[in-house]
């Protein structure tokens, strides 16, 4: 009796590799623990601090503020720049500061916020670091060097006594609006993004030196975010259609990454440095393996609005999550193999729901606890919360 006849019968489904079910794959964070609210307005941006103690928030009402992550009580607020809204806050990456850098307007605001975690030493070794470069003529040197007429890329000065006081002790102003601030992760070195500042979009700022540079001029499209590469030399800038990767030594492009998206928002490299993740306001969600091609590995599409935020974990969980203006977060599990010959394993484990939709607006930005699978989230709503 032949069987030959019976080859249509089998399942292309069970030819591919069955992906395990989110209960295989814990820990990921399925629970709403703690909401944050004091904000008026849009909280435009979260941020936990690398000791994972300290929530930092910044929005519509120009405050930037800072909460215990587990209580959810606001410890520090100030008013930064006037009406200017608070668009990033991102804290310095090393655990031997307490530094909060924040950006309103063409401003950025690198400040030590009070918080019960804050020793007397840590503040003087965040001051230490903030005063530093005061003891340098780089700004003056800075200045001689330019044409008559031509002002520096980035000017660094003190803020003045009202902020001074609240623990504000410096501020850098560049050119156009910025909406994006990327530490390099041994903190001396750190990236600002204003999308409408044309050939002067991307800078890198030395804290060391009080200096500011402009090393990429010729972009082909609108800057919208960069980011360092975790372990080499390498930074990624990327434009509404594409992301570019820069070797930072020698300052030239080493490739070019083409989600196939129509604007992105948003991307995060993996800590391993070969992938990347990549969020656009066509709901488009993108992993990239960066040494197989330049096109996406895997497209998602789970949300029915725009993805403004992408995030990984940092502190060896394998996850990952994204944030839509349908007003939720998708978690994800992201298993990179350490055999080169394997594939990434990524499955959506759970949607968090519980921001309110503002003026089609949801949630705004994401972070991740260093350590512990819970991350943060920002909402149009006013309000930010912990996810456990």
């Amino acid at each position: 009796m032949a069987h030959h006849h019976h080859h249509h019968m089998i399942d292309p489904n069970s030819l591919l590799p069955k992906l395990p079910s989110p209960d295989e794959l814990k820990p990921f964070p399925t629970v709403q623990q703690t909401i944050f609210r004091g904000h008026e307005g849009r909280v435009r941006s979260v941020a936990i601090d690398p000791t994972g103690v300290a929530l930092a928030t910044g929005g519509d009402d120009g405050t930037v503020r800072v909460w215990e992550l587990l209580t959810g009580r606001q410890v520090w607020s100030v008013k930064l720049n006037g009406d200017e809204a608070v668009n990033t806050v991102r804290w310095r990456p090393t655990k031997d500061t307490f530094i909060l850098a924040a950006a309103a307007g063409e401003d950025i605001f690198l400040m030590i916020p009070t918080h019960p975690s804050v020793t007397p030493a840590l503040d003087q070794a965040s001051r230490d670091i903030l005063n530093a470069g005061f003891g340098h003529a780089t700004n003056g040197k800075q200045q001689a060097n330019l044409p008559p007429g031509k002002e520096p890329p980035g000017k660094w000065a003190r803020p003045g006594t009202r902020l001074e006081d609240e623990g504000v002790l410096l501020r850098i102003t560049v050119r156009s609006t910025i909406k994006a601030i990327s530490w390099h992760r041994r903190g001396d070195h750190f990236a600002t993004v204003s999308p409408s500042g044309q050939r002067s979009s991307v800078a890198i700022h030395t804290l060391s030196k009080h200096l500011t540079q402009i090393p990429f001029r010729k972009l082909n499209g609108l800057a919208q975010t960069a980011s360092f590469h975790p372990l080499r030399p390498l930074f990624f800038v990327a434009t509404q259609r594409s992301i570019r990767c820069y070797d930072l030594q020698k300052l030239e492009l080493v490739k070019i990454v083409q989600p196939g998206a129509k604007w992105i928002s948003s991307f995060d490299v993996h800590p391993g440095g070969d992938n990347l993740v990549v969020g656009s306001y066509d709901k488009r969600l993108l992993w990239h393996d960066l040494d197989l091609s330049n096109r996406p590995y895997k497209t998602m599409r789970f949300h029915t609005e725009a993805i403004r935020a992408v995030r990984f974990h940092k502190g060896g969980l394998p996850l990952f999550a994204d944030a839509s203006d349908d007003g939720s977060l998708q978690i994800f599990h992201g298993k990179v193999p350490n055999d080169q010959l394997e594939n990434p394993t990524i499955v959506p484990v759970k949607m968090l729901k519980g921001h309110k939709v503002v003026n089609k607006l949801g949630v705004l930005d994401i972070d991740w606890h260093p350590r512990e699978p819970w991350c943060v989230s920002a909402g149009a709503d006013g309000t930010a919360r912990l996810w456990m």
